[in-house]
């Protein structure tokens, strides 16, 4: 009796943790987080789409590492600047999905550089984005900072930073080549 009420208590602790410290990432599609070129695809893709459609977003979980972050940088109307940190994909999620999902939103690479040291690399990773896939210019471009980190086994995103170009600064030219 002991030892069954002892077990409960332990797996009541091992849920209540998930809760109180983040959710597990869904598993994966093996395709997706395989190599960096392929992790960095799923992460544009499950983001785009056109307006109404729902995106999956247990697959972009799945592409991040427990406790991954996203924090937006940019020019406030003061001129002065600021960001926003999500500290879960799931806020990102929260915050952004009915927008992205209302509206209608295309993100894509556009160039990119890339430094990796043993298991780690950071990536500059310069978007446009657009509302319909078939819009003629984009209505934003910037550059996504992304860490990732690989255990061996599969790709990880650890953080994703991003900056928006504005008229006083321009994407220099380095980073719009693949």
């Amino acid at each position: 009796m002991i030892r069954r009420l002892t077990m409960a208590c332990i797996a009541a602790l091992l849920v209540l943790s998930v809760i109180a410290f983040g959710q597990t990432t869904p598993p994966p599609k093996p395709e997706d987080v395989v190599s960096m070129d392929a992790i960095l695809a799923a992460l544009y893709d499950v983001i785009s789409g056109p307006a109404g459609q729902k995106r999956d977003w247990d697959r972009m979980r799945s592409l991040f590492l427990d406790g991954g972050h996203m924090v937006g940088t940019g020019r406030r109307p003061t001129g002065d600047f600021g960001h926003r940190t999500m500290d879960s994909v799931g806020a990102y999620i929260a915050l952004n999905a009915p927008a992205l999902e209302e509206r209608g939103f295309f993100e894509t690479e556009i160039g990119r550089h890339a430094d990796t040291y043993g298991n780690i690399s950071q990536v500059f990773s310069t978007y446009e984005a657009r509302f319909k896939k078939e819009d003629e210019k984009p209505f934003m471009r910037g550059i996504n900072s992304i860490q990732l980190w690989n255990d061996g086994k599969r790709w990880w995103i650890v953080s994703v930073l991003w900056q928006s170009e504005n008229e006083q600064q321009k994407i220099p030219e380095e980073y719009l080549r693949k």
